[in-house]
């Protein structure tokens, strides 16, 4: 079972290998704002759960399974980001609510969110629709 903090590292090293072509613990302590005694502690546990191959002083790659959940957790990111903006939430809030919830949302809701940012993918008059609604709302609530 993966943890919220294995799922930030996964997501992590998605994230530098696709950018650098690699990830070193230096890298992912930097990032993730963490010590890197804690990043390889947590690289030996994703290591012995076949997430990642991990050989001191040479670097970590993804496994097919890990690349795998990588990608998954980088895109259930992003689509929530997304949605968060169809709401039209600041760019500042996203980036604290997105890191708040998205351990904490079903596969059921993130597949039904999924399905709503499409929808408004494809119909842009819709969403403009909806955000028109959604300013009168919130200018009605703060009168």
């Amino acid at each position: 079972m993966l943890t919220p903090s294995m799922e930030d590292y996964l997501e992590k090293i998605y994230e530098l290998m696709k950018e650098k072509g690699y990830a070193r613990v230096s890298d992912i302590a930097s990032s993730l704002d963490v010590q890197p005694s804690s990043v390889t502690k947590m690289i030996q546990k994703l290591d012995e759960n076949q997430y990642v191959t991990y050989e001191k002083y040479r670097g970590i790659v993804l496994t097919a399974r890990g690349q795998k959940l990588g990608q998954l957790m980088k895109e259930r990111h992003h689509m929530l980001e997304e949605f968060m903006r169809i709401l039209g939430v600041s760019e500042e809030t996203i980036q604290k609510d997105v890191e708040g919830i998205e351990h904490h949302v079903s596969p059921t809701t993130l597949n039904s969110l999924q399905a709503l940012v499409l929808f408004f993918a494809e119909r842009p008059d819709c969403l403009a629709h909806f955000q028109s609604y959604l300013a009168k709302v919130q200018d009605e609530r703060s009168e």
